[in-house]
């Protein structure tokens, strides 16, 4: 199967870089509270939500007991109370797995899909876009705090820098609008899906569904790179497998930069090296400025600069994230 082509006008790349830059988010939100709800989902997630504490934003996954990634999530702790936000594909699998795994008199869980929603801000300066709109100064990276301001309440928070977007906003399916006019009016360009996407895949940052298939492995799709899994943390659900490859082993799998050429239609999803051995597969790709960039799934043995042929078509091999202007000039 061919991987789909995300393609973004040449316009909209720059405002990824320096902003501001609004994208709409419609994740599968779920709110997690009780008197065991931070020991509970503690002992769920890959990353730490216990030592932030309260008004943090992390990023990490709910894993099988084989240490296997079953859906990933935007984490902001507010209080004792969580909002987890996920890809909408991620939504059943989590229903399935908290109802198996979170005690109701511990932590109870709602669905809230639908009901609230999530604005992403792109670029350096996107963030302090919320400030004309009076919602104050953006937090720390990391931190999340719930604001309150003309366009409605809501929860505004800043990733780590490793991160695809500098800000996140999240809010009630009410108010989305309200927050979009005002930012346009304050000259935020308010862009497609696409460029979310474009953004996503710039910063090699996995995607449920592309990236991370059945039986992939956190350190397979850059957990340690990105800060989606802690070491020092206790005990949580398929921790075993993920310490034991940390500290004893290595993936034997990665998350490799693809870059061809000039734009042409590409075959299929394999990438072959230069004796014709199968050593991966493509998984996403981004067109934009006359050539295209991609993620693909590699052997560990595959160097960086290696040549390969990548759906068909000759490429190269690069490091993630991309690095900025001229690569994708």
């Amino acid at each position: 199967m061919t991987p789909p082509v995300t393609r973004l006008d040449d316009t909209v790349l720059p405002l990824l870089r320096r902003g501001p830059l609004a994208v709409v988010w419609e994740p599968a939100v779920f709110e997690v509270s009780g008197p065991g709800a931070v020991t509970c989902v503690q002992g769920l997630l890959t990353n730490d939500v216990e030592k932030p504490g309260p008004g943090s934003l992390v990023y990490g996954a709910l894993l099988t007991p084989k240490g296997m990634i079953v859906v990933d999530y935007w984490v902001l702790r507010l209080g004792d109370r969580f909002l987890m936000l996920a890809e909408p594909e991620g939504r059943e699998a989590s229903l399935d797995l908290f109802r198996r795994q979170l005690p109701p008199r511990l932590a109870r869980v709602q669905d809230r899909t639908g009901a609230l929603e999530a604005v992403r801000l792109y670029g350096d300066h996107a963030p302090h876009a919320l400030r004309s709109v009076g919602l104050g100064d953006p937090p720390g990276p990391g931190r999340a705090e719930e604001r309150e301001g003309p366009p409605g309440r809501g929860v505004f928070a800043r990733p780590q820098s490793a991160a695809p977007f500098q800000g996140l906003f999240v809010m009630e399916a009410e108010t989305r609008e309200r927050l979009l006019a005002a930012l346009a009016g304050h000259g935020v360009t308010v862009a497609s899906v696409e460029a979310a996407e474009a953004a996503r895949i710039l910063a090699g940052w996995p995607r449920l569904g592309r990236e991370i298939r059945d039986r992939t492995l956190p350190q397979e799709v850059r957990y340690d790179e990105i800060g989606g899994v802690s070491y020092e943390k206790g005990c949580y659900v398929g921790q075993e497998t993920v310490a034991r490859l940390h500290f004893r082993g290595h993936a034997n799998r990665g998350l490799r930069g693809l870059i061809w050429p000039d734009p042409a239609p590409l075959e299929g999803e394999s990438v072959l090296a230069a004796g014709g051995k199968e050593v991966g597969s493509v998984t996403s790709v981004l067109e934009t400025r006359g050539r295209q960039l991609g993620i693909g799934m590699l052997r560990r043995e595959v160097a960086i600069g290696e040549a390969v042929t990548a759906a068909g078509r000759p490429a190269r091999v690069v490091p993630l994230p991309f690095p900025p202007e001229p690569l994708v000039a």
